[in-house]
């Protein structure tokens, strides 16, 4: 069974950042909020749509060389901040050529993607959520150099202090490299998976 309440109640009882349009993109007419077992919903009436509000999927690619992990400085959001080389996949375009893609513009580097390392729900900030993929990558090609969406590139030693992060997923997924390079695991699993 649905209810339908109106965009505005909705409103003062959800962030406003919640939902990102008013009117139907199929049709064109307004949507009203209805609510659908646990969750409030856009819904349009005339088409009889559900317009769901999904992440956007994102991928990271983790480079180690010699126990340094490659981050870069952000430009645009989080300006100044620092993170895995990452990017959103596009549309039509295979997340393992995304990875690659994204590496190479960021950082001037060309790598042969490799197994997944981490995969986490973005929460960071809740109007634009991410469901992000660690991709392990080894360095095939190219030379290190910022790119289009970093100031600087450059390898951090993995055990010791890095700089400010960007991302609490990063922190995280950072955290679960440095234990298994510790207890000796990373070499193990790559192993497994050809690497």
């Amino acid at each position: 069974m649905k209810t339908i309440i109106s965009i505005e109640d909705a409103a003062k009882s959800m962030n406003s950042d919640d939902f990102f349009y008013r009117f139907c993109p199929f049709c064109g007419n307004g949507l009203e909020m209805i609510e659908k077992g646990a969750r409030k919903r856009l819904y349009c009436g005339d088409c009889n749509r559900i317009h769901y509000r999904n992440p956007t999927v994102g991928v990271a690619v983790i480079v180690l060389e010699n126990n340094q992990l490659l981050l870069v400085r952000r430009l645009g959001s989080y300006e100044g901040k620092w993170c895995i080389p990452c990017g959103h996949v596009e549309w039509d375009e295979d997340i393992r050529d995304e990875a690659r893609r994204e590496c190479r513009e960021e950082t001037g580097l060309e790598v042969r993607i490799g197994p997944v390392f981490e995969v986490h729900s973005n929460f960071h900030d809740r109007s634009k959520q991410t469901v992000g993929v660690w991709f392990w990558a080894e360095r095939t090609g190219g030379s290190l150099r910022a790119g289009s969406d970093a100031s600087e590139a450059r390898f951090f030693p993995l055990k010791e202090g890095l700089p400010e992060l960007a991302f609490p997923t990063d922190v995280r997924v950072i955290e679960k490299l440095r234990r298994w390079s510790q207890g000796n695991r990373l070499g193990p699993w790559l192993a497994i998976r050809g690497k």
